[in-house]
């Protein structure tokens, strides 16, 4: 259930990570209350995953998720480049991830 609750911690990173392109420095209400409650729950829920999940592994990934899911979104939404350099650094990410988790006790 801890892994749940991180990836749900790390896609609520995405929004908050996201939803600051949007705020235009917190001068927009909605997006601003949208970023800050996404905010809110990122943390929460990245504070419950680490009841049983090591600090580290739980830290990167929640991280890495959210540096995965902004730059997809970049690249998606805001025509940002899709380099195959920067491809390849994010598939890096997703190693890391990936065998961050294999290598888990948990």
């Amino acid at each position: 259930m801890s892994w749940i609750i991180l990836l749900l911690a790390g896609l609520l990173e995405v929004v908050w990570a996201v939803g600051l392109k949007y705020t235009e420095g917190f001068s927009k209400l909605v997006p601003s209350a949208i970023t800050l409650s996404a905010m809110a729950g990122s943390v929460v829920l990245l504070g419950l995953a680490l009841r049983t999940l090591p600090l580290g592994t739980a830290y990167a990934i929640w991280t890495g998720i959210g540096t995965i899911g902004t730059v997809i979104w970049g690249i998606m939404m805001l025509n940002e480049p899709a380099s195959v350099a920067r491809l390849a650094c994010i598939a890096m990410i997703v190693l890391g991830i990936g065998g961050l988790k294999v290598l888990s006790a948990h």
